[in-house]
């Protein structure tokens, strides 16, 4: 096990090493002058100047990047062109939030896939099978943007049942109760998709299992049906796992317009934010941010998927 960690870590230093010249080059190459888009379009050549020597926007590409690495690496992201403040203090609280609305869609993603799947395995050919079905394929087809606006004008606007933005409301107590009326709505928006295919992935897994030799030995060795159950769960819980995983890292990366639809002052709105202002340092230490968790989250599912399976440390 020891020499699995040391070999995925290994892997992961080229990986982030491409992964921050990918972030730099593209957001370098985003059209548009972050000078102009600070200074206005009507600024002095002179002032131009000196922004653009501040920046270091007058330097070669390979020149800016390596460093910004250098830079990243001692964990100093730059400062903030529009906001003019250090881009890690930006950052910080933007990941919190969106950290919260991850963990809650996740939440929703492995109950709600668990059950799914589970009833699809236990009675494909049954009604409550059938609906498992159903609901798994809506959840997977249904596109996330359309879905947060239905919400937003059935469940907020029309009925009033709860919140359409924000994480208080403006006369709130601020407390835990206010943050989850708030949490509901856009947590199961970004959930429906990963939840519909994680229900898909487990009820494969699960019934394969049931329908194995495994499953057959239990039986006839008089288990009951819970425990016939929970051996075959266990056996299909790689599956489970690494699906989980990357719905986990999807989730980390595709709230933003989640985030962005319901005023949710996540990485991803701050993110579209920076975009629309050309703040390439933001732009870049957020994505940094972003990339660096989808590989730690592979990362993590690869060890933990060795724990369960020792087959794979090979």
């Amino acid at each position: 096990m020891t020499g699995f960690l040391l070999r995925r870590l290994l892997l992961a230093v080229p990986t982030l090493l491409g992964v921050t010249v990918v972030v730099f080059a593209t957001v370098a190459l985003v059209p548009g002058d972050p000078v102009a888009a600070f200074l206005g379009p009507g600024a002095p050549p002179e002032a131009r100047a000196e922004l653009t020597a501040r920046l270091g926007l007058d330097r070669p590409l390979p020149v800016q990047y390596l460093s910004w690495l250098r830079h990243a690496l001692t964990g100093d992201l730059g400062t903030s062109i529009a906001d003019q403040r250090p881009v890690g203090r930006l950052l910080l609280p933007a990941i919190g939030q969106t950290l919260t609305l991850t963990a809650a869609a996740f939440l929703l993603v492995l109950v709600g896939g668990v059950l799914l799947g589970a009833l699809g395995a236990l009675r494909p050919r049954g009604p409550l099978g059938r609906l498992s079905g159903a609901a798994s394929t809506l959840a997977v087809s249904a596109p996330q943007y359309s879905v947060a606006l239905v919400l937003i004008a059935v469940v907020a606007v029309r009925l009033r049942w709860l919140p359409a933005g924000g994480t208080h409301d403006v006369f709130g107590d601020g407390g835990a109760a206010d943050l989850a009326r708030h949490l509901v709505l856009p947590a199961v928006a970004a959930a429906l998709v990963p939840l519909g295919l994680t229900a898909r992935v487990f009820r494969a897994a699960l019934g394969t299992v049931l329908a194995g030799d495994l499953a057959d030995g239990l039986r006839a060795r008089g288990l009951s049906r819970a425990a016939v159950l929970r051996h075959c769960v266990h056996n299909a819980s790689p599956a489970l796992l690494a699906i989980g995983g990357l719905q986990l890292a999807y989730l980390l990366e595709g709230v933003v317009f989640v985030e962005t639809l319901f005023a949710w002052p996540g990485l991803g709105r701050l993110l579209y934010d920076a975009l629309a202002a050309r703040d390439l340092p933001l732009v870049q230490g957020g994505v940094l941010v972003v990339a660096t968790a989808f590989v730690g989250v592979n990362l993590l599912v690869d060890t933990a998927h060795a724990a369960i399976d020792p087959r794979t440390r090979t």
